[in-house]
């Protein structure tokens, strides 16, 4: 008899006990023999070049091997990545670029290193501030994702100007941090008798890793092996190499003997990427019963000299309301500014926070209910691309939610003591994405299983998941099957980032595991030593391009009270309903939407990041300046979905669900703001000091 199902169980984490004894081991927790330390020397002017390095003292502390610096550190290989073109040349594109990096016996040591080395520099004018009238920006031909950065259909400025009802609203967000509680690093082991290089890095995707390695050190792919068995986080941080890893196996190769280096928090700014700020101008126009006849949506983003990234923070506006004349564009302005990268749900978090304001402002305007708002403009397919979608269950998720939160009793605003309570709503959206992935599943001779695929945890319980995927397809319990991710030998699968790991992998892992059931039942007799086996690669399958457009939909809910004496804001209740596909464990999802939750409370009321002017650096380099939420922030979560059964996506059915929770947090929050005190803010975080002065202001 088949056992119960393994999908769709609330298993816990298959590596909790090992985190939580200690056991787990991290990057910076492999210590080879002979292991010795590194510490990078970071840039201390905002451009220019290096005319001289004087490692004299330096080198002159006890402990110390030595210290590699663009006069004397190897040469790399090509690279498609310019930030990992390391101790190159003399150019300094930013503050914070590396310059050098101090390697001694010790961790302290390395760091005094690090302290003493004394770099000259000439420097040269420096522009670091992002303005939407900047004179040097652009439209580039792509935003990140490969979407197009431009896109019109119709004419929507004369549909806006024809428009009974208009509103215009500009909105701003800052740069935000990943801050993944484990910093970026890496142990690494170059065994120069066989040419061999081992990496231990804290990489949402060890392939990438291997493969980035392989062409800077002018390595075969093969004689590359990267472990990431646990990561402490990543948000998209760790999704490509980093900077660490280059000059760990750098100073590994170097030195002949293995080098661990972990990046101090205060670098991580400056080095790992951030989410870039992004301006935005959103103008809506709609008839008097609320029914859209024209969106534009305009964002203007900063991206480094070094290389170009552009948050895709309009592209939301494309799937989101049926509107027949819209445009959606991008303009970038390169500057002396660290490269920025992914953050979890890039471009959706920022575009959908200035949309699902503006949308509340058109709900204002026309006197019509936020929620019913929504409704009135929900599209039949796809807006862009007109392709019908394969389950969008937005309605139901507002609907649900609305019921959910008591959206009927919201009523007026209303003053509790010194504070004004209100709430207010947004929806979210995250597309389903997908990479080719291979996997191999054995049967064993004393009745296990074990499933092999190249996966990455980064903490939203991969290993779990992909176990119950493997339980289901094989028809055996989930205690059956073993499990082995995070590391290059095992068969290839992507990065864990863009809501793609489960999908990806777990299609891998779901065919391999048929395969194997099916040779299983052809197999007579007890099986040989070494078992059965079988594999899968997805490449076909996942490359082939759906004719259906895919989104994950949800609806947040949130109340706020704000303290008109210090202009404090606190969530006081915060709800979401999501409509993910079928959710694969119950336990492991409601983990991660309400990290994004708490992640959007965070982008909506307190983390930001200040770009100095003078100095070109983030003066926000810590968990002190750069504020996270912690358990006082947090309100009651709520976190509800609505079970999808879409045959358009993979075996399991399953969409992303690690993105979609920051998205449309921000809005809800800010709208709810705006109910509460009468005043619209329209600039990210809502600090005490903007609410302040826009309690201030006269009606």
């Amino acid at each position: 008899m088949r056992p119960t199902t393994a999908l769709g169980s609330p298993a816990p984490r298959r590596e909790g006990r090992e985190k939580l004894t200690g056991t787990a081991r991290y990057a910076a927790e492999h210590t080879p023999p002979r292991c010795a330390y590194a510490w990078p020397v970071p840039a201390t002017v905002a451009r220019g070049r290096v005319t001289a390095v004087d490692d004299t003292a330096a080198t002159a502390l006890p402990d110390v091997i030595g210290v590699l610096s663009p006069y004397n550190a190897p040469r790399l290989g090509p690279s498609d990545d310019p930030t990992l073109q390391l101790l190159q040349d003399f150019r300094v594109p930013h503050r914070g670029w590396y310059v050098a990096v101090a390697i001694a016996e010790t961790l302290e040591a390395a760091r005094a290193a690090a302290s003493a080395v004394r770099v000259t520099y000439e420097t040269e004018p420096h522009d670091v501030t992002l303005t939407v009238d900047h004179p040097d920006a652009y439209t580039p031909e792509e935003a990140n994702g490969g979407h197009p950065a431009h896109r019109e259909q119709g004419d929507p400025d004369a549909a806006l100007s024809a428009a009974p009802v208009q509103v215009d609203c500009a909105y701003a967000v800052p740069p935000l941090h990943n801050h993944p509680m484990e910093p970026h690093a890496a142990t690494a082991d170059w065994d120069a008798e066989s040419g061999h290089l081992t990496v231990y890095d804290s990489s949402q995707g060890g392939g990438a890793v291997r493969e980035a390695l392989a062409g800077l050190f002018k390595l075969p792919e093969g004689d590359v092996t990267v472990v990431s068995e646990h990561v402490g986080g990543g948000f998209g941080s760790k999704g490509t190499p980093r900077p660490h890893v280059v000059l760990a196996a750098m100073a590994a190769r170097h030195c002949e003997r293995p080098v661990k280096l972990s990046l101090p928090r205060g670098h991580l700014p400056a080095t790992v990427g951030h989410r870039a700020p992004t301006l935005h101008r959103i103008r809506l126009g709609a008839r008097a019963d609320g029914t859209l006849t024209a969106l534009t949506h305009e964002v203007t983003t900063h991206t480094s000299r070094v290389r170009e990234f552009v948050e895709q923070a309009a592209v939301p506006a494309r799937v989101m309301y049926a509107v027949p004349d819209v445009r959606t564009t991008h303009r970038a302005v390169a500057l002396d500014v660290p490269t920025p990268s992914w953050m979890r749900a890039p471009g959706e978090a920022p575009g959908m926070y200035a949309l699902e304001s503006a949308m509340d402002e058109l709900a204002d305007a026309l006197g019509i209910d936020p929620v019913e708002l929504r409704l009135r403009n929900e599209p039949s397919t796809e807006p862009d691309s007109g392709r019908p979608f394969s389950s969008r269950h937005l309605v139901e998720c507002l609907r649900e939610g609305a019921e959910r939160f008591g959206w009927a009793g919201r009523g007026a605003p209303h003053r509790d003591g010194a504070f004004l309570v209100g709430s207010g709503v947004a929806a979210a959206t995250y597309p389903v994405l997908v990479a080719p992935s291979s996997a191999r599943a054995h049967a064993l001779p004393d009745g296990g299983y074990l499933v092999e695929v190249n996966a990455t945890d980064i903490g939203t319980g991969a290993r779990t998941v992909l176990a119950q995927v493997a339980a289901d397809a094989l028809r055996v319990p989930l205690d059956a099957v073993s499990i082995a991710i995070g590391h290059t030998g095992l068969p290839a699968g992507p990065l864990a980032g863009g809501s793609s790991g489960t999908a990806s992998w777990g299609w891998a892992v779901h065919d391999a595991c048929a395969a194997l059931t099916a040779r299983l039942e052809r197999h007579r007799g007890p099986l040989p030593d070494e078992g059965l086996s079988a594999s899968a690669d997805t490449t076909q399958s996942a490359k082939q391009k759906s004719p259906y457009a895919r989104h994950a939909f949800g609806a947040h809910f949130a109340e706020v009270r704000v303290d008109a004496v210090t202009g404090e804001v606190r969530v006081s209740r915060l709800l979401g309903v999501f409509a993910a596909g079928h959710i694969l464990n119950p336990r492991t999802a409601r983990s991660q939407f309400k990290g994004g939750m708490v992640m959007g409370i965070g982008m909506a009321l307190t983390e930001h990041s200040t770009m100095d002017a003078a100095f070109g650096d983030f003066t926000e380099s810590d968990l002190a300046g750069y504020h996270v939420p912690a358990h006082a922030d947090v309100p009651i979560l709520e976190a509800h979905w609505i079970d999808e059964h879409d045959k358009h996506l993979n075996p399991m059915g399953s969409k992303g669900i690690g993105e979609i929770g920051i998205v449309g947090t921000a809005a809800a929050i800010g709208n709810a703001v705006s109910h509460a005190t009468g005043r619209r803010l329209r600039e990210l975080p809502l600090t005490p000091d903007r609410v302040l002065a826009a309690l201030d202001r006269s009606e």
